[in-house]
């Protein structure tokens, strides 16, 4: 009896020593992995950091400058003159409105033209009608008409 009391003893103490030495592996594994882990997750911190200065350096070229607002000339100041190597990339305001201008009247000359010639052609419609009416003679012939006056 008291051989397999110590057979019954001695058969749980072997599982739980092998376990023990099983969790050890297992936990020299975890620490090897979690080791891994930080190491790539401080790679990814590193590589955040230089993109986040990459992404400032470019806004702060991207964002321009605070242009200064120049005053509002009064009538009374000149205007400024433009160089004269420059005048041919300046676009002269007045000769884009007088362009604009000339062609807002060729069309409505053209568009004055073209009325004037669809009032003729109704006119040359409308007149042989005319033509062809009765005339005044002809509607006081002496046939009566069909229905009372």
């Amino acid at each position: 009896m008291k051989k397999t009391f110590a057979l019954s003893l001695l058969v749980p103490l072997a599982l739980v020593c092998s376990c023990q030495k099983q969790d050890s592996t297992a936990e020299q594994e975890l620490t090897k992995r979690k080791t891994e882990l930080d190491a790539r997750e401080k790679a990814l911190d590193d590589k955040e950091k230089a993109l986040e200065q990459r992404e400032q350096v470019i806004a702060k070229t991207r964002v321009p400058s605070v242009p200064r607002i120049a005053p509002v000339p009064s009538p009374a100041q000149p205007r400024q003159t433009v160089p004269p190597e420059m005048q041919g990339l300046v676009a002269d305001p007045s000769q884009g409105r007088a362009e604009r201008e000339q062609r807002l009247q060729e069309r409505l000359i053209e568009r004055q033209r073209k009325i004037e010639e669809v009032q003729r052609r109704r006119v040359r419609v409308s007149r042989p009608t005319q033509a062809t009416a009765p005339s005044t003679q002809e509607a006081a012939s002496p046939i009566p008409s069909p229905t009372p006056e």
